[in-house]
């Protein structure tokens, strides 16, 4: 039998940055998700990631740094980055579901 679960995500709660893995929703081996919350002139550290990372917009705007480039994301829209060094601000706040997924070894 196939496991599948339904998360109502706009209703989630969410933590500040300094308690992120409580925003953690589903989490396997290969890619966890979990909603990602800031706040008028909130931001997000630099972080380095070693997995893949893909960002929906829910609510707002944020800008994200991935390396040297900016995007901008806002309802609906999608960014999804290779391993890189990200970081996240939001000047009227924001809501986005942000999934990361581990980097296979078959290339």
């Amino acid at each position: 039998m196939i496991s599948t679960k339904r998360f109502d995500i706009p209703s989630m709660k969410a933590y500040k940055y300094d308690q992120r893995e409580k925003n953690v929703f589903y989490a396997s081996p290969e890619f966890k998700m979990r909603v990602v919350s800031l706040g008028p002139g909130e931001s997000m550290p630099k972080c380095d990631m070693a997995s893949y990372v893909i960002f929906v917009g829910i609510e707002g705007e944020a800008e994200v740094d991935v390396g040297m480039d900016r995007v901008v994301i806002s309802r609906g829209q999608c960014l999804v980055s290779e391993p890189a060094t990200l970081s996240m601000r939001s000047n009227a706040g924001a809501r986005l579901l942000g999934i990361q997924v581990t980097k296979g070894n078959a290339e």
